[in-house]
């Protein structure tokens, strides 16, 4: 008797739309990068991706602005980067403090929650940053092994300034780890200027490539840290230690590594430094600023103020009276355009508009306004 697969239709080929994504992440990918991505499979411990792997490392450190050996990528996005941060530094029973002024600091906490780890969460308004006297404060109370703190907050659009968080931090005897998920690639993050002990990131957003890894970063004191331990890394597959003798000169096994996304992540590292990183970032800052100098034409009223406000994704305030999923389904179907909603405490309250990478340019700007403009003013009134 034949099977019921025998009569079924054979599923079609895929063929996704082409959108200009200008949401939070993933962005747009360059053609060089996907062309990297279809290069032909080697295995994961091929001489030729060890020449990639080391490659890798050599172009992601001034990337991070970094001396630091212990720099690479962990297998997975942005999530497994800031669990493999965590879990790294941290044993059960450690102290940590989170510094939550949005959804992403929140899920630090949660993380940690996870692994056992003491939390003492610090908050602050969605769209609000902190200062280095209240963390001084937190930490005169009580003393922790970390802090850790969003440098760009994706779910409000708020840029953290470090460098005097940073000065705290190290005071009280304390690691400062810190995400930079939205700003490595499109902004300064100066890890060894200001002292970051603990940084990660991810491939899909101002780096410029697909999904699916997330390059970490630790400073000396931090692999002392990790040194030190008297428990095993609980994830396996995220222990830095293990990862690290896999990225070293012996190329220890470890896990079959994801080849065809580190192709892709290789070429897009080197783009950023064909560009340049000086002309990379200020690329970012002229680009967000015709954004804002735009929505802000159009009687539009930015959700993060100026001085504090991050250049790779704006927010800004959906109208009242707006129909906020039904704009942006429009935009999606009508102009193949894709921008964010807001979640969490900002649910329905504002729209994320990202300019990461390839996704980073007056055209698509231009674009977006028009759009925009036509949509808001194509409703009843």
């Amino acid at each position: 008797m034949a099977s019921d697969s025998a009569h079924t239709a054979p599923h079609a080929p895929l063929d996704p739309p082409a959108r200009l994504l200008l949401g939070p992440g993933p962005s747009s990918v360059h053609p060089r990068i996907l062309s990297a991505m279809a290069a032909p499979l080697v295995g994961h411990l091929d001489p030729y991706y060890m020449q990639v792997m080391a490659e890798t490392q050599a172009m992601l450190r001034p990337i991070f602005a970094t001396a630091n050996a212990l720099t690479l990528t962990v297998p997975g996005t942005g999530t497994a980067a800031m669990e493999a941060a965590i879990a790294n530094v941290l044993e059960p029973r450690d102290n940590i403090l989170v510094c939550a002024k949005g959804f992403f600091g929140q899920r630090m906490a949660d993380v940690a929650r996870r692994h056992m780890i003491s939390v003492q969460v610090l908050e602050r308004p969605w769209g609000q940053v902190f200062t280095a006297d209240e963390i001084a404060a937190a930490l005169a109370r009580t003393p922790v092994k970390v802090v850790a703190i969003v440098h760009a907050e994706t779910s409000t659009g708020v840029l953290q300034p470090l460098e005097d968080i940073a000065r705290v931090v190290h005071d009280s005897g304390a690691l400062l780890l810190v995400d930079a998920v939205t700003s490595l690639g499109g902004l300064p993050v100066d890890v060894d200027r200001i002292g970051i002990d603990v940084c990660y990131s991810c491939s899909q957003k101002c780096l410029g490539s697909p999904p699916g890894l997330g390059p970490i970063s630790l400073s000396p004191r931090a692999v002392d840290s990790l040194r030190r331990r008297q428990t095993p890394v609980s994830p396996f597959y995220l222990d830095l230690g293990l990862l690290a003798g896999y990225w070293g000169p012996e190329h220890a096994y470890h896990h079959t590594a994801p080849i065809s996304s580190a192709f892709a992540f290789h070429e897009a590292l080197r783009l950023v430094h064909e560009e340049g990183l000086a002309e990379r970032y200020s690329r970012h800052v002229r680009v967000a600023q015709l954004l804002c100098d735009g929505l802000t034409a159009m009687g539009l009223e930015l959700f993060v103020s100026p001085e504090v406000r991050l250049p790779t994704l704006t927010t800004v305030r959906v109208p009242p009276g707006v129909d906020e999923p039904m704009l942006r389904r429009r935009l999606l179907e009508e102009y193949n355009i894709e921008i964010g909603a807001g979640f969490g405490e900002l649910k329905g309250k504002i729209w994320r508009i990202g300019l990461m990478g390839h996704s980073c340019r007056t055209e698509n700007v231009l674009l977006l306004l028009a759009a925009l403009e036509h949509l808001l003013s194509d409703r009843p009134a």
